[in-house]
């Protein structure tokens, strides 16, 4: 089996959908959605959606199940990210372009775990800073990089 680069989205609440679709017209890299819900997506035969069923971790299992060397997942959950890691995906990025490595994804889950802690106390803790145009072209860079790397690991 041939392994190719591909992009899956752990699309329910995913804010950068459009920048993500024109990465993947731009270098012609498959799209694969995944949600709990129906999302309009554009008609294109790089554009696929699957959806799941609305059972807990549904939509993480099917991307873990799927992530491979050729992948480039995009989420925001980092319990996510750390499955496809061990996946072996080929690069994990948040909406916001900031990656998840091998290297870094064992204290993004320790900070969330003491973060889930403080809030089943009572602690009153800010959320992440409001999503911006930064953000956007952060993570517009990473994801073409990311491609780009994955595309000439294969091909060597």
């Amino acid at each position: 089996m041939t392994i190719r680069p591909h992009i899956l989205v752990d699309a329910d609440a995913c804010p950068v959908k459009e920048e993500i679709y024109k990465v993947a017209w731009r270098l012609e890299v498959p799209v694969t959605l995944v949600s709990n819900a129906h999302l309009r997506v554009p008609q294109h035969p790089l554009i696929s959606r699957v959806v799941v069923s609305d059972g807990f971790d549904a939509a993480d299992d099917w991307i873990a199940e799927h992530a491979d060397a050729g992948s480039v997942v995009v989420t925001a959950d980092i319990l996510l990210a750390d499955r496809c890691l061990k996946a072996g995906a080929a690069a994990v990025l948040a909406p916001n372009g900031k990656p998840f490595t091998t290297s870094s994804i064992g204290s993004a889950v320790a900070v969330r775990a003491i973060m889930a802690d403080l809030r089943a106390g009572g602690d009153r803790i800010g959320g992440p800073p409001p999503f911006g145009k930064q953000d956007r072209s952060r993570f517009l860079s990473a994801l073409d990089a990311a491609l780009v790397q994955v595309k000439r690991v294969l091909a060597s």
